[in-house]
């Protein structure tokens, strides 16, 4: 671990969130499955740059952002699809649209790698949104451990509720590792899991944030320090000011 990522503050944060985010920043910088750590880093450095990009306000202001081409400013590490993923996620996510998405695939961009580059990408916005509410710097992001992915492909991920391959509640195999903490995990826990171990990493920050897997589907005490309907309010008007569908 890289010690407390908020050096800083002014508040007594929970120790699980300090864990957490600790944990985050190590799993981002180490090889992934699809990308080595220098690219997770990469990827890291470019969710930041893209609130940035003018290109990317334009695409905010168009009515139809799909049919506009424009170059986004990056930071010239990764590959023009691999900019266009990090900025259109980050600036614009109600938008994008299942053809965006497998206009990448048919282009070259392997399913893993994609799926990988969502839950670096989740993980840092995570991340930066909970030093922005609390008026703190941004974590300081590691440089990447080396090693080589291991491209490890599940053999139960198929495409059929997603635009992505997700592997279904009963399809896991030993060698996933734990998948879901439920047999019967909502979607929003399959998301990810054509890479496993990005998908552990993901809810391992995720889950300190909100609520642990075991206790999502427990609705009487929550373990905070507001209650569990207390959470869900804040939760749902959260979703509803992100419009998110789920």
């Amino acid at each position: 671990m890289a010690g407390n990522p908020f050096p800083d503050s002014p508040y007594d944060i929970r120790s699980d969130l300090l864990s957490a985010h600790e944990a985050a920043l190590a799993a981002i910088a180490r090889p992934g499955t699809w990308l080595t750590g220098e690219q997770r880093v990469w990827i890291a450095e470019e969710v930041r740059n893209a609130r940035t990009c003018p290109a990317c306000a334009e695409l905010r202001e168009a009515l139809s952002p799909g049919n506009l081409s424009l170059e986004h400013t990056s930071l010239g590490n990764l590959s023009p699809a691999q900019v266009d993923i990090v900025h259109r996620v980050v600036t614009d996510p109600g938008r994008l649209s299942e053809r965006w998405c497998r206009g990448h695939i048919d282009d070259g961009m392997p399913e893993g790698e994609f799926v990988e580059m969502i839950g670096v990408i989740a993980m840092t916005v995570i991340m930066d949104t909970f030093a922005f509410g609390l008026g703190l710097p941004e974590a300081v992001l590691p440089g990447p451990a080396a090693g080589e992915p291991s491209r490890y492909l599940p053999p139960g991920a198929r495409r059929e509720a997603a635009w992505l391959p997700i592997v279904e509640p009963g399809d896991e195999t030993p060698e996933d590792g734990p998948l879901y903490p439920t047999p019967t995990a909502g979607y929003i826990h399959r998301a990810l899991s054509m890479v496993p171990q990005s998908k552990r990493d993901y809810w391992n920050l995720a889950g300190a944030h909100y609520l642990e897997g075991k206790r999502v589907y427990d609705f009487g005490d929550s373990g905070r320090a507001i209650s569990r309907p207390q959470i869900e309010i804040i939760a749902a008007r959260i979703s509803a000011l992100h419009q998110c569908l789920y």
